[in-house]
């Protein structure tokens, strides 16, 4: 089984993908119960969303799912909302907080840690995702991880009220440069969508690979699913993209076009 694909361009911007995967081990799949096996937490269609939105974009997408592994979460298990509602490395609930395994079938420590070992020498903050973001830089002087989620826009167990159409992470700010923040802030605003800064948002990807005074930049990008898709099974993307498809690919060539000088 694969654990990731990687696709090199020749721009600067690689796209992270890390809960697109619905690949589960036969003998992960046989401890789910049916809240687990119905993996509602999919980014459904987010690949298909962006893909040939802008030319020379790399792109490092994880293929299994994010039940098997979270890779956007800290490979030392640390919580990433530290007092707040959240899922684990190696989830044990769904975002409704409901178990996904069968009771007594849940991975214990050992096997929490066998799955970070085996997936994160593979995935985005090291391995073949770590080597994409460093050929870009040195093509380019600089690198910018544009990390591309989907969600819900109604989780109670996680957030209060309904969420914007586009949420946006950089981690108090410290993922890219002012400029490039600024860029994207002007392309939120000019769009006909609600949008907000989760400026506290801290994915794994960014904070293992993101330094910018060094030329390596990220930005979360958290699009709300019920603006291109049905929220519910089958969870379906019209055949006949959403008007809010444009956005994404204004936001990836503006960002193409960005240089740090």
């Amino acid at each position: 089984m694969s654990l990731i694909e990687v696709t090199e361009g020749t721009g600067p911007l690689v796209l992270g993908l890390p809960h697109t995967g619905t690949l589960i081990p036969d003998d992960c799949m046989e401890r789910l119960n049916d809240t687990g096996r119905a993996m509602a937490d999919t980014d459904w269609h987010i690949d298909k969303l962006y893909a040939g939105l802008a030319g020379g974009v790399s792109t490092v997408r994880t293929t299994v799912h994010r039940y098997v592994i979270d890779a956007n979460r800290d490979p030392s298990g640390e919580s990433l909302y530290p007092g707040q509602n959240t899922t684990g490395l190696c989830p044990l609930t769904d975002f409704d907080g409901r178990p996904i395994y069968r009771t007594g079938q849940e991975p214990d420590a050992a096997e929490v840690d066998a799955a970070a070992q085996r997936h994160f020498s593979r995935a985005l903050p090291c391995g073949a995702g770590r080597r994409t973001l460093e050929h870009a830089r040195a093509a380019h002087g600089f690198a910018i991880l544009y990390d591309c989620h989907s969600i819900r826009s109604n989780i109670p167990f996680l957030f209060d009220g309904t969420l914007p159409d586009f949420n946006i992470g950089t981690n108090m700010g410290t993922t890219c440069a002012p400029t490039l923040k600024s860029r994207h802030a002007r392309l939120l605003q000019a769009a006909e969508y609600t949008h907000s800064s989760m400026a506290a948002s801290k994915a794994a990807g960014q904070r293992a690979i993101t330094a910018p005074n060094e030329g390596c930049h990220a930005i979360q990008m958290e699009l709300a699913q019920s603006t291109y898709m049905t929220e519910a099974p089958p969870w379906a993307m019209p055949a006949k993209r959403a008007p809010i498809a444009a956005c994404p690919s204004n936001h990836l060539e503006i960002l193409s076009d960005w240089s740090p000088t």
